[in-house]
């Protein structure tokens, strides 16, 4: 039997705490749920520019605690996946954030398929994608 392991996007984290049910359901199937630094910066960026920073980095906190959920390193590994995936589309002219570069390099190194909302990663060949439309 596969299981089911994601890295989960920060559009997608943003969606479950909206209570998309589509998003819920999908972190209810997952064997386990990974996030890298990069999602981490970019979740911590948002809260400190929202009116809940304490809540939210609360139920962050959380949300980390479950055994399922896992923070993976960015290293050298992940650094030539970005430089394979960054390489593909410049020359394909379809370029997306950086920091969704480096989420992609994380979900082709370990294997994991990228849970998100963001239709960009969909130009990305090398990964897995699980796409939600909001």
């Amino acid at each position: 039997m596969e299981r089911n392991r994601i890295i989960l996007d920060t559009s997608a984290y943003s969606a479950f705490l909206k209570g998309k049910s589509y998003i819920k359901h999908s972190l209810q199937k997952a064997y386990e749920i990974y996030i890298n630094p990069v999602i981490l910066g970019e979740l911590l960026s948002g809260f400190i520019k929202g009116k809940k920073e304490h809540e939210n980095r609360g139920i962050l906190q959380d949300f980390l605690s479950s055994s399922r959920v896992h923070i993976i390193d960015i290293d050298e590994e992940t650094s030539e996946r970005y430089a394979v995936i960054k390489s593909y589309l410049t020359m394909e002219g379809t370029p997306i954030p950086a920091n969704d570069i480096w989420i992609a390099a994380s979900a082709m190194q370990y294997g994991l398929k990228v849970l998100t909302t963001d239709q960009h990663y969909l130009k990305v060949p090398q990964i897995i994608v699980e796409y939600y439309e909001i």
